[in-house]
């Protein structure tokens, strides 16, 4: 059975391997392009390398450019500069040791001092080299708006009565249709034509090419025509149509190249070798023209068909190995978990490997300054972080759906011998009596021989609120004792250690419940026989609520609730590793008197429960609820309750790192290390996001100030993210009707209430980290409802970034338009990152409608100091 079982796993595994190794070469299909010719008319040619640049006068040595000219007169026997500024003024005399022909550049700027400098130095350069064939005043001038055309055609009429060899200047073809009276001044036209900055498809460039050229023909027939800059980048943004890839670039240019021969034309392709210093005036796209990179390698084969990535098998490999070990790790405790689970976690580790890999890639051909290794560094974290976050949710969903459970825990309806005696105790805080009361008579109905009720109400002021508890107790008999204390430290569970020394001695179950609380009148009858087994230390059931009728938010409330205790803690009890939580819990005696409730975290439950499995004892927890309380009435109430359960939680990640991380100190099993550290993973992506968030806005703020300098972030960026987000969502939707059996309505309304949480818990996680203790934030149950503007008050935080999101987006659909790819993710990316804040706001909004029935409510003068002393 167990040879058939990994013959099976192995199949699918194949099966899917080769999928995505399918995918991988038809994306890498080859195309047939015709090959690079012997000859062509010539380069553009600015012979930088790594770390210099005109812009800061770090020149190349004569023996780099040497190298350089050595390499390109294999090509051609023509090249062009764009400037004689600086060492470039040696290129002519350098050129002509290879015979090459130079195209004299002249750079023309509002700097005229340097104008002068420069025009002054070429005439020099072409009256007395024999390698300049014609003198290029100025590039784009014009078009950057940087001299006039009066400005400009004075300085080419000084060059042409000055030098004996053509001149002319170098512009956009449509910069020449614009000012026709240039070709007056000029002895041939020089017209840039580069379809990818005219949103042209690769596939129409060639076309587009010739058609240009010919019009310029027809417009200027006595003229000759140099096609002064033909090209396409490698690597960049995507304009409309136009893609910047290594093979996008090949084809066009082995292809552009041998019709232009054909044809008969001059032409310089921009260019011999990439310039990454050009990325600061043309955007990222700048670095990326060359036929050579930066190292003097060519980008692509000269000859033979185009592959987008020459390596893809290397890279296809990369992807298995990365998939086989996420694989392993998801199911190193598997063996409950049918097959259609582990074919869906293989896919799912197959196209996370794969999209690691490939990110990796794709920055990887990125050209590196300080600044964008610090991003690659951090946008690999990130990445990784993404990838372990959608492991670790896939596999919860695995589990949920497709493992028989192995742990059951279901109720004890028979007569047991085992009824020991129960002491529950019930921390309040000023709480409304008569809700306390409902509590109170709830547990006066149990349906069990021997039991006690300690209510410990620790530091409510207000006579007023506590008395009418304590005598109410009286009235139900000496089996409720009341016990107030104030000040008392510690929060809640400070409280509840008040109590345990007053417990009764013969006492053997010690059960907790919140003050709102009705219990089942059979709960202690069919749960606390399940500590018959020595090995339990604590039986907890469900928290469930009776009030999720009462509005629409609460209804939204209860939905986003039952995901965790009907899906994440049913998963959890399979490997004895679920979370305890404060109402519907029973300890055994000896282990709550060994190791009491801790006063250092605002979540002693859960803390407590995690010391339990340290020790070596077991958990177990019932999918039948016993209990039902009270859900928060207001949106900012429902956030306080969760921000301290997350930020509980990464007290206790804190203080337990040690066992959790590495299990020293612990008998934690892996797998209960597993679920408390990928049970909150999640909260922690939150925290993060909040600084991709406002990365986002910041870039997004500079595309709209400086457009033509910055370009929207490369997509493997916004990837990761984006598809975190969306499995998140996809997954809630699929786990709630599937698992909790709700409808795809109700699921949608779980996916809301838990999004419009996202910001608070990013908050809470990030107090978390770099603070040891907050205020203890009570949930006040049975509220008044509030007004639309309280209500969005208590949402101002989203609806401020909501509302930053949403302009970033108008503001660069106005500014930079949707004209390419790109951009329109990025807008996308911006919206959909504006939801969890979207939810917020829908959430406030319906926690300000009236309930159908209000009960008075005394409440403190300060909520937010409940438990301060």
């Amino acid at each position: 059975m167990l040879s058939r079982k990994f013959g099976l796993n192995l199949v699918v595994f194949l099966a899917i391997a080769a999928l995505f190794t399918g995918i991988w070469a038809l994306y890498n299909r080859p195309v047939t392009a015709p090959d690079w010719p012997e000859q062509i008319s010539g380069y553009s040619f600015s012979p930088f390398r790594q770390g210099q640049s005109p812009q800061t006068g770090v020149y190349p040595s004569d023996q780099e450019m040497r190298e350089d000219l050595e390499l390109l007169s294999k090509q051609t026997d023509s090249i062009r500069t764009y400037s004689v500024d600086g060492d470039l003024d040696k290129i002519p005399a350098l050129a002509e040791e290879f015979g090459l022909r130079v195209t004299l550049g002249v750079w023309i700027s509002p700097d005229e001092e340097r104008n002068e400098r420069e025009i002054t130095k070429a005439i020099d350069i072409a009256n007395h080299s024999r390698s300049v064939v014609r003198v290029v005043v100025g590039n784009e001038a014009l078009f950057r708006r940087e001299v006039t055309v009066k400005q400009l055609t004075a300085y080419m009429d000084r060059v042409r009565s000055a030098v004996k060899v053509p001149v002319t200047t170098s512009e956009q073809w449509h910069i020449w249709e614009e000012y026709p009276e240039l070709a007056d001044h000029a002895d041939l036209i020089a017209a840039h034509v580069l379809p990818y900055w005219e949103f042209i498809p690769m596939k129409d460039s060639t076309q587009f090419t010739l058609d240009r050229a010919r019009d310029l023909k027809k417009l200027f027939p006595k003229k000759p025509l140099l096609l002064s800059e033909v090209g396409w980048p490698s690597n960049g943004r995507v304009r409309g149509g136009a893609e910047a890839t290594q093979a996008d670039q090949a084809i066009y240019l082995r292809t552009l190249v041998t019709t232009l021969n054909a044809q008969g034309y001059n032409y310089f392709v921009i260019e011999a070798f990439d310039q990454p210093w050009k990325a600061g005036d043309e955007g990222s796209v700048g670095a990326y023209w060359g036929v050579y990179n930066l190292d003097r390698q060519p980008k692509f084969n000269f000859e033979g068909p185009v592959v987008a990535i020459p390596k893809w098998r290397m890279l296809a490999v990369a992807s298995v190995v990365m998939a086989l070990l996420s694989l392993a790790l998801m199911l190193i405790d598997g063996s409950a978990l049918r097959q259609r689970g582990r074919t869906f976690l293989t896919f799912v580790a197959f196209a996370g490997g794969s999209a690691l890999v490939w990110i990796g890639y794709d920055y990887s051909q990125q050209y590196s300054t300080w600044f964008s290794t610090l991003v690659g560094v951090l946008l690999g974290v990130g990445a990784i972080g993404v990838f372990i976050v959608l492991l670790t949710e896939a596999h919860e969903l695995a589990e949920t759906v497709w493992t028989q459970r192995r742990r059951p825990f279901t109720p004890v309806v028979g007569d047991s011998h085992y009824r020991p005696k129960v002491s529950i105790h019930v921390p309040c805080y000023n709480e409304p009596p008569e809700m306390v009361k409902q509590t109170l008579d709830a547990l006066a109905n149990l349906d069990y021989p021997d039991f006690e009720v300690l209510i410990i109400d620790n530091n409510t002021k207000d006579p007023a609120v506590w008395e009418p508890v304590r005598d109410y107790c009286e009235e139900l008999g000496p089996r409720f004792r009341f016990f107030h204390v104030a000040p008392l430290h510690g929060f809640k569970g400070g409280a509840l250690n008040y109590i345990l020394p007053h417990t009764a001695p013969d006492v053997e179950v010690v059960a907790v419940i919140d003050s709102d609380y009705c219990v089942d009148r059979n709960w202690l009858k069919h749960m606390v026989p399940h500590f018959a087994d020595p090995a339990i230390a604590v039986v907890q059931s469900p928290q469930d609520y009776r009030d999720g009728e009462e509005s629409t938010f609460k209804k939204l409330c209860y939905a986003e609730y039952k995901g965790f205790f009907h899906i994440g803690m049913v998963t959890r009890n399979d490997r004895n590793a679920i979370i305890q939580h404060g109402t519907m819990t029973m300890i055994r005696r000896t282990v709550m008197d060994e190791l009491k409730w801790a006063d250092w975290t605002i979540c002693e439950d859960a803390e407590l429960g995690l010391r339990v499995f340290e020790k070596g004892y077991s958990a177990a927890y019932a999918h039948d609820s016993f209990g039902k309380g009270l859900m928060p009435d207001t949106f900012i109430d429902y956030k306080k309750q969760r921000f301290r359960w997350a930020y509980g939680a990464i007290q206790i990640m804190k203080g337990h790192a040690r066992q959790l991380l590495a299990g020293k100190d612990s008998e934690l099993k892996r797998g209960q290390r597993y679920h408390f550290i990928a049970g909150w993973l999640p909260w922690v992506a939150d925290g993060l996001n909040i600084f991709f968030t406002a990365g986002a806005l910041l870039w997004s703020a500079a595309m709209i100030i400086v457009p033509q300098r910055v370009d929207p972030p490369l997509l493997i960026f916004a990837i990761p993210p984006l598809a975190l987000f969306l499995f998140k969502v996809g997954k809630i939707i699929f786990l709630y009707q599937r698992a909790v059996g709700v409808n795809l309505k109700d699921a949608f309304c779980a996916a809301v209430a838990g999004l419009a949480l996202s910001h608070t818990i990013a908050k809470a996680v990030l107090y978390g980290m770099f603070t040891k203790t907050i205020p203890f934030f009570r949930t006040p149950k049975m509220r008044s409802s509030h007004g639309l503007m309280v209500a969005l008050a208590e949402a101002r935080e989203e609806v401020f970034v909501m509302l930053l999101l949403w302009g970033a987006a108008l503001g660069i659909g106005i500014v930079q338009g949707l004209p390419s790819y790109d951009v329109k993710f990025w807008v996308i990316m911006l919206l959909v990152q504006s939801l969890p804040y979207l939810a917020a706001l829908i959430m406030a909004l319906l926690s300000s409608q009236p309930k159908p029935l209000e009960i008075p409510v005394v409440q403190d003068d300060a909520e937010n100091e409940a438990q301060k002393v």
